[in-house]
């Protein structure tokens, strides 16, 4: 019989919302779309026209697979993940790995732990949180998975006593998806510190550190080489580095040797490797166009203080003052449009239907991004939020 052997109601907050979306456009309503987590627009000129150069090129390894190594953009990784630091890793201790991005390597993260043969317990990131982690962990039959305390309350960074004792693996992300925490030294010194002492493998997915608003900032892999019995890995891409790189799936991964080694294998066996000519504009575009990934920055901090300062006047409130990518979190409000509010999914529908807001709920929170250009629909933007006439 043809029918779906998947649990119903699967669908997860991004489907939802866009099918939301799409049902507001149907009827006719102009939308301000705040929803959209990806750059608009296309990749650097300077990764583009150096992709281009690439994929006209004759050399046989531009057009084959790369599966764990990067034979046509020789030392791809290490070149990719330095280009994030401030410093050089011990070579001796660390190991490199090419990727086709982070999202595909999430679900490989459990397996390289054993998950396949042993009952494997993971903790992430994903109340509130990109939900891709727990998806993955679902899927998994021998993972049991909890997620991490994130609120106002804790500024969005859990503490090592909630690490429940027992846990494999704990999957970071800082900077965080949606509320634009970052780590400090001081919080990831205290986070590995735990991890070593008890045998637990830590994974930091760093989409967003590129595009960090403060100083204070820090990749798992600078504090990581500190702890020798540490057992580790963090990720980086292109995503968002390059202007709009979402569709080229281009990434690196870095760790201790036990940790990488483990995901080569897995990866090795389900993996052919990213494609070489996307990696060639990348890391041309990394190591010869920083203006261009600074100005990107630059563009999203503006933009991220007119929407923080706008909806803030309009009487919303912050969950916490972003510090990196383009995300800006809300607390839910209990009353618009004088009427209660029974939860964050209700009051973004409620505000698509009114006005064409439309962002993304996260639990108790909503998520509102400024990748389309915020200043030029602010006044909309403000009398949309006006109108909602929201209380707390």
């Amino acid at each position: 019989m043809q029918r779906s052997r998947l649990p119903a109601g699967g669908a997860n907050v991004f489907q939802k919302v866009r099918a939301k979306r799409t049902e507001a456009e149907a009827a006719g309503q102009r939308l301000l779309d705040l929803s959209i987590g990806e750059p608009k627009g296309p990749a650097l000129l300077s990764a583009r026209e150096a992709a281009r150069d690439a994929i006209m090129s004759d050399a046989e390894a531009m057009h084959a697979y790369q599966y764990n190594d990067s034979p046509a953009v020789p030392d791809f990784a290490r070149r990719f993940v330095r280009a994030h630091l401030d410093a050089d890793l011990p070579g001796d201790r660390v190991d490199y790995l090419p990727i086709s991005g982070i999202k595909p390597i999430l679900g490989l993260l459990p397996l390289s732990c054993g998950c396949a043969t042993a009952p494997t317990t993971v903790a992430t990131m994903t109340k509130p949180g990109y939900p891709i982690p727990a998806n993955w962990c679902d899927y998994l039959n021998l993972v049991t998975h909890y997620a991490l305390p994130l609120n106002s309350e804790n500024a969005f960074r859990f503490a090592a006593a909630d690490i429940t004792p027992g846990t494999n693996l704990v999957m970071t992300n800082y900077p965080h998806n949606p509320s634009g925490q970052i780590a400090n030294p001081d919080f990831m010194r205290e986070i590995c510190a735990h991890c070593a002492r008890h045998d637990v493998r830590l994974f930091n997915d760093a989409a967003y550190i590129a595009l960090s608003h403060t100083d204070e900032s820090c990749t798992l892999s600078e504090i990581a080489v500190e702890f020798s019995e540490l057992s580790w890995a963090e990720a980086f891409t292109c995503a968002k580095l390059i202007g709009n790189g979402t569709g080229w799936h281009i990434g690196a991964m870095v760790g201790s040797r036990d940790f990488i080694g483990d995901v080569k294998e897995v990866k090795g066996k389900t993996d052919a490797g990213f494609v070489a000519p996307l990696a060639a504009g990348v890391l041309a575009a990394l190591e010869s166009d920083q203006s261009g990934i600074d100005a990107y920055r630059a563009l999203y901090r503006d933009r991220l203080e007119t929407l923080t300062g706008l909806m803030t006047d309009c009487g919303m409130r912050l969950a916490i003052q972003p510090q990196a990518a383009f995300y800006t979190l809300w607390q839910t409000p209990t009353e618009a449009f004088g009427a209660p509010v029974e939860s964050s999914e209700q009051f973004n529908y409620t505000m698509i239907e009114k006005t064409g807001v439309v962002g993304v709920p996260f639990g108790d929170y909503l998520r509102y991004a400024v990748c389309g250009d915020v200043e030029a629909i602010q006044a909309e933007l403000k009398s949309a939020f006006t109108d909602a006439d929201v209380t707390y």
